[in-house]
């Protein structure tokens, strides 16, 4: 076919391309096409001059049976505009989107589609003309005329269809067949019709509600995105219909009220109430404001369907809570559904220039498909305003749509105009049966408009003047589909005015009774019925660790498990004798080193039946080769996780090696541990200052969400940190910023000497009865320590030790006390017993917050005649010493100077200081 070179060349190709395929084999071409090209042959072959054609007579022509007739074929250019016509149909199904009357406001830019006549040969004169690629469509063969109306139908309405870039033919030819055969009849019943209009009529009037009683207040109205609501609406009862019973949404701030409201059913007076002011009684911490806040109800959906419904609270910063969605369905989807993605499903609820500009949405898009973060496809939903705050959208973005970034997962996107309600809930429906058809992601692009400003203080007209001219003059989405519903006889008026009055009136009333003080319970998110069994901590519980220790013959039975592999299986040398290593720790010097320490810690956590799962970078055999925790064969690369096989009744140990994300992946672990409260849930950053990357989940979820929500979480952090003369960026996990963060006994910071107190500290965050994050600043030299390494024995009995005395110094000789934590503790008893100092004693504070005061108090009163120095191998300016001075703990320091950097990038100049920190303490 590269004679018809005057076709787009791409689509001509593409057909030319299928069509070589056909022959080769007629089934692996979609059966349209199949249809099309049996059709397009014979035409070829017998055709008659019926259609006023003039060709020529060649006389016998063989069949597909080896035997002879005599016929007409039909003549060339007949031929040719059949491949035109079906390039066409092609570039349609590729382009129309870009035609779609998709913006409420405005005629769309011209993006230069191609899909004109003239772009593929054809012309005025053609479209009366039957052509047998009207099977494509699924219409048999058509004029032309009829071809490019259905065309435009499908394809150029207010839905574009974004979806043949997907690479999966079955996912593509179930789409397609959805798209051309549906779009066109897609018609709600007349209780359909009502319950549209019921969800309008409740978003609509709930934001003009607010603002008439709220003149001026901040709530980041939905008002021009209220199809939103519907939409919602149709989703959850579509997802309940096919099975699915639990709903996940994350979303920001713009409409939230009005989901909380309409979706899941908040009461309107505990709405009214944060408007008020008024604070609840048992509110836990300092709560939020009413834009952040996240709810769980169980609702009930039309169809007599129950499906429990949550909204993840979520900071200001935009879309920031969408690894925290995703972790949460991930733990669900384990736990309470054995791994069936089907029965639980996240709704990402997202702003067009959230969700083109914030880098966190590519990272949890790369997230879908991967074996440790998978969710089962998610159903985006993006209220698309053409404005991101005062920036306009040829400002936000340089892609066409904000939603290009479905498409690195081949995720179809359905854009779609806001003011066609019936449009958006028919893209809604497809999406459902997409997502659980395929369990993949799906992007809904809502063009609609924001009536107000970025908040209803904000004066829109200073930056888009022409924008909300035209705005103020446009009818909202409820009054233009009444107003439809009534032309097409659906709906009377007087239900739809009868709607509105009753629904005021019940707003009316219950603003009321929020007036005269009423008592409205206060009703605190309940993620899930585990987290019952827990409550929040109180100061006493950090007086002393509960006991940890695990018997004896577990222990073994554990550490058979870590040295066994399975028959067969052939590890490289290197891991050989890292199994001799372990077998001689556990069963002849009963001395354990971190690595094992830390797997016999896990592995006991498993076999009493709680989930363990560990992510980050490297995190199988850890960025430091210390850990191990899979084995690979040499020859086939084959994996082996030790800690699945220790005893039957047991849970897997889920450890993933993750993207090269920060941000999103510390995001998905603090939603797991949110779902879970009885899953030691841990991120490990490949060095400690990389969790800067993740900053935000730090400050906005860790630190504040207990105080702010009401919500425990008890995520771990392991945060590699230390300073061996490895340069600025792999020194310092930035301790400070943690213990800056710490208060009101929110978070723990430890620093860790000892195997065994690291063992003690990972049971310690499942046995607590509450939850707490824990941020470890975590070795990397000691790892591998002599002298850093446990007995057996102390894994067997006691707790977790916030604090370490001295063995060495003699007490009533003790002139200095040296309180340290962390690796630097090794170069000072390095020094102490070099020099043989019994006169200096060296204090290890293994848990700096909350700071341990009884059991330090208890340790420094044996010295009470000595001086007592902070020792730190970080710079003044960094590390511990201004939190012991924000808590009162007034001592001198010896340290690294103040620095901007974190340390020097000269393994001789930190060789030098490192000695002259060592030196100093012994003065």
């Amino acid at each position: 076919m590269d004679q018809y070179s005057y076709i787009a060349n791409s689509d001509a190709a593409y057909v030319d391309q299928l069509y070589q395929s056909y022959r080769q084999d007629p089934q692996s071409v979609d059966a349209s096409w199949q249809q099309f090209f049996k059709g397009f042959e014979f035409s070829l072959t017998y055709g008659e001059t019926a259609n006023g054609t003039n060709g020529k007579t060649n006389g016998a022509a063989p069949n597909g049976n080896g035997l002879t007739a005599t016929a007409k074929p039909v003549d060339a250019s007949h031929a040719e505009k059949e491949v035109s016509v079906a390039s066409l149909i092609k570039a349609y199904r590729s382009r129309g989107h870009l035609l779609a009357k998709t913006n409420p406001l405005k005629p769309r830019k011209d993006r230069q589609p191609r899909v004109d006549l003239p772009d593929y040969a054809l012309s005025e004169a053609d479209l009366d003309t039957v052509f047998e690629s009207g099977k494509l469509l699924g219409i048999g063969p058509a004029t032309l005329r009829v071809i490019m109306e259905s065309l435009r139908k499908v394809y150029a309405g207010d839905i574009g269809f974004e979806y043949m870039y997907i690479r999966e033919l079955e996912v593509k030819n179930w789409l397609r067949n959805k798209i051309e055969k549906e779009a066109l009849v897609f018609s709600p019943t007349i209780d359909e019709k009502k319950r549209i209009l019921e969800k309008l009529n409740e978003a609509t009037v709930f934001e003009n509600f607010l603002a008439t009683k709220y003149l001026g207040q901040k709530r980041f109205s939905l008002e021009g995105g209220e199809v939103t609501i519907p939409a919602l609406d149709t989703i959850i009862s579509q997802a309940a219909d096919m099975g699915v019973e639990e709903v996940m949404i994350g979303m920001a701030h713009r409409g939230r009220l009005n989901v909380l409201a309409n979706i899941l059913g908040k009461s309107y007076e505990s709405i009214f109430d944060g408007f008020e002011g008024n604070v609840p009684d048992q509110v836990q911490g300092d709560g939020d404001v009413k834009y952040h806040l996240g709810y769980s109800s169980l609702i009930e959906t039309k169809s007599g369907k129950q499906i429990s419904v949550k909204l993840a609270p979520n900071p200001s910063h935009l879309e920031a809570v969408n690894p925290v969605v995703e972790g949460f369905v991930r733990a669900q989807a384990d736990e309470e559904y054995q791994g069936d993605f089907r029965k639980i499903m996240p709704i990402l609820i997202h702003g067009d220039a959230a969700v083109a500009g914030q880098g966190i949405v590519y990272e949890v898009t790369q997230m879908a498909k991967l074996a440790g973060y998978q969710t089962g496809g998610t159903v985006h939903f993006v209220i698309n305003n053409q404005i991101g705050f005062t920036t306009d959208f040829e400002d936000a973005r340089s892609s066409i749509y904000c939603s290009d970034v479905a498409k690195i997962v081949d995720a179809p996107i359905f854009h779609v105009n806001g003011d066609n309600p019936e449009a958006v809930i028919f893209c809604a429906r497809l999406a459902v049966e997409f997502r659980e058809r395929f369990n993949r992601d799906v992007f809904i692009d809502m063009v609609c408009y924001r009536r107000y400003g970025h908040n209803e203080s904000d004066e829109p007209k200073f930056t888009q003047p022409t924008m909300y001219n035209i705005i103020d003059k446009h009818a909202n989405p409820r009054e233009i589909y009444k107003d439809l519903l009534i032309k097409r006889g659906d709906v009377d008026a007087e239900l739809a005015t009868r709607m509105d009055t009753e629904f005021k009136k019940q707003l009316q009333d219950r603003l009321d009774r929020v007036k005269q003080k009423e008592e409205i319970p206060y009703k605190p998110l309940r993620l899930d019925l585990d987290w019952a069994e827990l409550r929040f901590s109180e100061p006493a519980d950090f007086d002393q660790s509960p006991e940890t220790g695990i018997p004896a013959d577990v222990l073994e039975t554990i550490g058979k498990a870590l040295v066994k592999i399975p028959e067969g299986f052939k590890p490289i040398k290197q891991i050989e004798k890292l199994l001799k290593d372990r077998q001689t720790m556990l069963t002849e010097t009963k001395m354990v080193n971190w690595g094992t320490a830390e797997l016999l810690a896990y592995g006991s956590l498993l076999i009493e039946g709680k989930p363990v799962r560990l992510s980050g970078q490297d995190v199988q055999r850890g960025t430091f080769s210390h850990r191990h925790a899979v084995l690979h064969d040499s020859e086939t690369n084959q994996s082996y996780s030790s800690l699945d096989f220790i005893q039957e009744d047991q849970q897997k140990f889920q450890v993933y090696n993750s993207l090269l994300s920060e941000y999103g992946v510390l995001g998905f672990e603090y939603g797991y541990a949110m779902a879970n409260p009885h899953a030691l849930v841990i991120w490990e950053a490949q060095f400690g200052d990389f969790s800067n990357g993740a900053q935000l989940i730090i400050d906005q979820f860790i630190a504040a969400a207990e105080s702010k929500w009401g919500i425990q979480n008890g995520v771990t952090m392991l945060l590699p940190h230390g300073y061996e003369g490895q340069g600025p960026e792999h020194s310092n996990a930035r301790p400070e910023r943690y213990l800056q963060l710490y208060a009101e006994y929110n978070m723990i910071v430890a620093n860790i000497t000892t195997p065994a107190n690291f063992f003690h500290l990972m049971r310690r965050q499942l046995a607590w009865p509450f939850r707490k994050p824990l941020a470890v600043m975590s070795p990397k030299s000691l790892l591998r320590h002599p002298k850093c390494v446990s007995p057996l024995e102390d894994l067997t009995k006691g707790s977790f030790q916030e604090v370490l005395g001295d063995t060495y110094a003699q007490p009533k000789k003790v002139k200095r006390v040296l309180l340290c934590t962390g690796k630097v503790y090794y170069d000072l008893l390095d020094k102490q017993q070099a020099d043989q100092r019994d006169d200096v004693a060296i204090v290890r504070l293994e848990q700096l917050a909350p700071l341990p005061k009884k059991q330090l108090d208890a340790v420094l009163s044996q010295y009470k005649k000595a001086e007592l120095f902070w020792v730190q191998e970080e710079p003044e300016n960094m590390g511990y010493w201004t939190y012991l001075l924000r808590i009162g703990m007034n001592i001198p320091i010896i340290s690294r100077k103040a620095a901007a950097s974190p340390a020097t990038g000269y393994p001789k100049i930190h060789t030098r200081e490192q000695a002259d920190i060592v030196r100093r303490a012994f003065e």
